[in-house]
C-alpha cells in the first residue's frame, strides 16, 4: 500500500504544486510486471477521497495512520484466502508518508514488514528548518522562519500577518494544527519501537531527504535494511548529474522511467517477507 508524502500529492504521487512525475504509479506499474499488487491511496479530504471529510486541512499524523489501518482491513477482506502464501498489507510510505506508515504499523493487523522511501529521519521541524537554511535565497528570512518553526514546535500557534508574506503560504493559519501534531514525531523514535522488518530506501540526489536522515532511522530500528541508490531523486527518478535545475526538471517529466533500483530493492524486500 502506497502512502503519499506531503501536501496535496495525489495517489500518482503528482501534485498541483508542480510534482507531474506520476512516480507512485510508475513504481505500481513496475512492481505488477513482478506479479506484486499494489493499492496507492489518496489522502483524506483530497482527490479521490475529497468527499472524507469537509476540510482536507484538519487531519493529524494520527488520522492519517487510521486511514491506513481501515485500508489495510478492506484490503485483507478481499486477499485470497487459498493458495497458501502470506496474507500481509506492507505499507510503503514516501516522504511524510513514511512518518505516518512508521506511527500506524503498531496496530495494523498482523504487520510484516514495511517500507520507507525518501522518509525524514528526523522531527519534520528540523527537515524544514535544514530546507528554508540550505536555500541562499531565504537569507532575508530565515531568523522569521526559524522563530515560526520554533513556535509550532512548542505547540503555539503564529499570527502569519505578522510573517514576511512569503513564509505566509508555508506557514498558513488552517495547516498549523497538522504542523503542530506532525512536528512532534520523532521518527527515528517510532523506528526503535517497530517490531517488524523494516526497508529504508533513500536516493543519493534527493534534494529534500537526505543520506543522514535514512541512516538515523535504519539505525534505530531494530530489524532494518538500509538501501541507498545512486542517481535517484526524491521523485525516484535518475538525475545523472549534481545540476540542482535538471533535478527539479525531472519532478515534472512524467515519461522518465522510475528507478530500476527503487523497484529491485522494494521487490527483493518483499520476496524476503514471504520467505
Amino acid at each position: 500500500m502506497i502512502v503519499p508524502g506531503s501536501g496535496p500529492t495525489d495517489r500518482d504521487g503528482n501534485s498541483p504544486l508542480g510534482i507531474a512525475a506520476v512516480p507512485y504509479a510508475l513504481l505500481a506499474e513496475a512492481l505488477a510486471e513482478q506479479g506484486i499488487p499494489s493499492l496507492r491511496i489518496d489522502k483524506r479530504g483530497m482527490f479521490g477521497s475529497a468527499d472524507a471529510i469537509p476540510d482536507p486541512n484538519d487531519v493529524t499524523i494520527t488520522a492519517y495512520g487510521d486511514d491506513i489501518l481501515v485500508w489495510t482491513k478492506a484490503i485483507r477482506e478481499r486477499l485470497p484466502t487459498g493458495g497458501g502464501g502470506t496474507r500481509c498489507v506492507v505499507p510503503l510510505g514516501h516522504s511524510e508518508g513514511g512518518l505516518i506508515a512508521l506511527a500506524a504499523i503498531a496496530p495494523l493487523p498482523e504487520p510484516c514488514g514495511l517500507i520507507l522511501v525518501s522518509t525524514p529521519g528526523r522531527p519534520l521541524g528540523t527537515v524544514l528548518r535544514e530546507q528554508l537554511h540550505a536555500n541562499p535565497a531565504n537569507a532575508r528570512v530565515l531568523n522569521e522562519a526559524d522563530e515560526a518553526i520554533m513556535s509550532l514546535e512548542r505547540g503555539e500557534r503564529l499570527d502569519t500577518k505578522a510573517l514576511n508574506p512569503a513564509l505566509q503560504p508555508l506557514f498558513a493559519p488552517q495547516i498549523q494544527g497538522f504542523l503542530i501534531d506532525a512536528f512532534s514525531y520523532d521518527p527515528a523514535i517510532l523506528a526503535r519501537e517497530t517490531r517488524v522488518p523494516i526497508l529504508v530506501v533513500q536516493g543519493l540526489r534527493d534534494l529534500q531527504v537526505g543520506e543522514a536522515d535514512a541512516r538515523r532511522i535504519a539505525q534505530a530500528a531494530p530489524e532494518a535494511t538500509l538501501s541507498l541508490v545512486s542517481d535517484v531523486n526524491h521523485v525516484l527518478k535518475v538525475v545523472s548529474s549534481d545540476d540542482i535545475a535538471a533535478n527539479f526538471a525531472a519532478y515534472a517529466d512524467s515519461d522518465l522511467p522510475i528507478a530500476r533500483d527503487i523497484v529491485e530493492a522494494v521487490s527483493q524486500f518483499l520476496d524476503q517477507i514471504e520467505e
